[in-house]
């Protein structure tokens, strides 16, 4: 049934015309049967009313504001050629449906006023001589209701389509706005990976670098001491490597999924493992905690975490020989502080701007955008006689 259905839907003119034929074939015999009934011959004159009626109905769908028109036409030429109305005339109802439904606007209004004065003309031009004028009136208002029913009928479809079609554009059009946050989102991500990728090489390979210098400087001289370097060495680029897998593994689709276990991202408990990797460096780091630590969210313990990597990598690479550096870490009852320091004075402020001595880098740029992620404030710049201070406050939830 599904089969067939379709198929009537794909041809709907050779559905028109197999109901044209069939009113066609009916309406013929009405009328050899009427004019035999009065002893007469078929009237001539019914023959192109009975044609042209049935080609309204075969082509009604195709072209709609035309067969109306046919239609008003033929009705107009029965009642001059005196032909009565019969079972062709059914094909009245089914133009007025259809222009309602399917025509334009001006069809539509015309096939209603039609409809309504059809059934009157007709009862003024044959009237029932049996029946009085008030029979006659009774049957022309019971003639004009089919009218006025095919019309609303045909409206009425109109209405639903049209509503349909504005559901199924309004479908469409959230398709494209889910597609396009889609977007967004993933340039967002995209944008926080970058971000988390700068973290992650900035830090670790400064350190290789000053842990591989200090080796090449001691190899002789201190074997021991160049072995616990290169060790250093190691263990941070095993490190990096693991943070760089966890980053780019969310950018892989449609991949097997490697055997290897992707490290957790960083909170504020390590900082300590941090602190302690920067000192082994050779950065003297001072690291005090205030108040009482409790678990936050991990937006805002990530976004600490990167804060104070990113602080003493700009400390490594631009404070100078002799530097040193301090990180205050303050639980509030509504959000973290977070003060980094250092007395440095190997370079100038743009430096920690740009983030790097090449400018290629994100910087405090970087900084600005994680601790607005999360509804924080961010304090920088120089510090009296010499140094950097980077002060931020992470509350526990983003400001509105």
């Amino acid at each position: 049934m599904q089969r067939l259905y379709d198929f009537l839907r794909r041809h709907p003119t050779g559905v028109d015309a197999f109901w044209a034929f069939v009113l066609f074939g009916i309406s013929g015999l009405g009328a050899v049967a009427v004019a035999e009934a009065d002893g007469r011959d078929p009237a001539l004159a019914s023959i192109p009313v009975i044609i042209g009626l049935c080609l309204v109905v075969a082509l009604r769908r195709r072209w709609t504001d035309r067969m109306l028109l046919l239609a008003a036409g033929i009705g107009v030429l029965q009642m001059l050629f005196d032909v009565e109305p019969g079972p062709a005339n059914f094909a009245m109802l089914v133009i007025i449906y259809t222009a309602a439904a399917d025509g334009p606007q001006w069809a539509s209004r015309f096939a209603l006023a039609g409809g309504l004065a059809a059934a009157p003309l007709s009862q003024l031009r044959w009237p029932e001589s049996s029946s009085g004028v008030w029979g006659n009136l009774l049957f022309m208002v019971f003639m004009v209701v089919p009218f006025a029913l095919a019309w609303v009928l045909g409206d009425s479809i109109r209405t639903r389509r049209a509503y349909l079609a504005q559901l199924e554009e309004r479908a469409d059009r959230l398709e494209k706005e889910r597609e396009a946050q889609s977007k967004v989102a993933v340039a967002a991500e995209r944008a926080r990976i970058a971000r988390e990728l700068h973290d992650v090489v900035a830090h670790n390979v400064s350190v290789m670098v000053v842990q591989a210098d200090g080796a090449a400087y001691v190899l002789d001289a201190a074997p021991e001491q160049a072995k616990q370097a290169l060790a250093t060495i190691s263990g941070t680029g095993r490190q990096a490597l693991a943070e760089m897998r966890r980053l780019l593994g969310v950018l892989r689709t449609g991949e097997p999924e490697e055997s290897g276990e992707y490290v957790p991202q960083p909170d504020v408990e390590q900082l300590d493992e941090l602190i302690e990797q920067v000192r082994g460096a050779g950065l003297p780091v001072d690291f005090r905690v205030e108040g009482t630590p409790r678990p936050l969210p991990s937006g805002v313990e990530l976004t600490a975490y990167r804060i104070v990597q990113e602080a003493l990598t700009n400390t490594r690479k631009h404070g100078g020989e002799n530097a040193g550096a301090s990180v205050r870490l303050v639980y509030f009852d509504d959000g973290l502080g977070l003060l980094v320091e250092d007395d440095g004075k190997g370079a100038p402020h743009e430096l920690y701007e740009d983030g790097g001595a090449d400018g290629s880098g994100h910087g405090l740029i970087g900084m600005r955008e994680r601790v607005g992620m999360v509804g924080g404030t961010l304090d920088a710049g120089p510090r009296p006689g010499g140094g950097f201070r980077i002060s931020a406050l992470l509350p526990l939830k983003p400001a509105h």
